[in-house]
């Protein structure tokens, strides 16, 4: 299995660390980039080419999640991209869906549960 380059997207401080620990753990994970909202996310995006895996939380400001998944999705470049989308909000989870994520997490992420996402994409 190959090791990624993930891109994590959050705009609270805290949850990125929290992101940014377990990925490290990880043997799966090469790299892990962060942004603290759905502009920075598309910028870093558009300016690397070789990031295997975006973690999207929904609820941001200036752009929010699924203004990226639509962002995403419209740009041949960065549309293939998986996108797992982390969010307290059950409720958003058709929509992330219906945008173009590919997977779902509840916050407070487990650990055990972004493992075995995450090998599931390095083996892509």
């Amino acid at each position: 299995m190959k090791k990624i380059n993930i891109l994590a997207v959050d705009d609270d401080f805290i949850n990125l660390k929290l992101l940014q620990t377990m990925l490290k753990k990880n043997e799966y994970v090469n790299e892990v980039l962060e942004a603290k909202n759905g502009v920075e996310a598309i910028e870093i995006l558009k300016s690397r080419n070789d990031i295997d895996l975006i973690l999207l939380d929904i609820i941001m400001p200036v752009m929010n999640g699924i203004e990226v998944l639509k962002i995403l999705k419209s740009d041949k470049n960065l549309k293939d991209i998986p996108v797992v989308v982390l969010s307290t909000d059950e409720t958003k989870k058709g929509e992330a869906i219906d945008n173009g994520a590919n997977d779902f997490i509840n916050k407070p992420i487990r650990e055990q549960v972004l493992s075995e996402k995450i090998r599931t994409y390095a083996s892509l």
